[in-house]
């Protein structure tokens, strides 16, 4: 029978990117629910900026933390940064329609469709930045 600990070592990667993505997913919600409700901005408006906010965090714990990524060479991390970000502006196109859908069309309360949004959108980015971003090298 396996211990915590050999279970923890063995999914050691998907477990940091679940806590640290849980963390984004309250960074990014709180700076939209300061915005919209603290600011009364735009919906879209505090979407995006709760989503630069939300990138600058997860790129920091996702380097260092979840893919203990060592490079630091100006080259690599100028990959990793576009990367990173590119991806990350692809999973806003997903977040945004994902939110025009559910405020405008639907109807269902911001908050909500907030929340279910960052679920696709952790999903997502665990796929870009384990397989394209932070990628090992051999």
């Amino acid at each position: 029978m396996k211990t915590l600990k050999e279970y923890f070592f063995r999914y050691k990667e998907q477990i940091l990117y679940l806590i640290f993505g849980g963390f984004t997913t309250v960074v990014n919600i709180a700076v939209y629910g300061i915005c919209t409700r603290l600011f009364h901005t735009n919906e879209y408006f505090a979407n995006f900026l709760a989503w630069a906010v939300a990138v600058f965090f997860a790129y920091v714990t996702n380097k260092i933390w979840v893919f203990e990524s060592k490079s630091n060479d100006l080259k690599t991390l100028s990959r990793e940064i576009l990367s990173f970000v590119s991806a990350r502006i692809v999973t806003l196109g997903l977040d945004m329609g994902v939110m025009y859908a559910g405020i405008q069309l639907l109807h269902i309360n911001d908050l909500i469709v907030k929340v279910c949004s960052n679920v696709l959108v952790v999903l997502a980015n665990y796929i870009f930045s384990k397989f394209f971003i932070f990628k090992k090298t051999k």
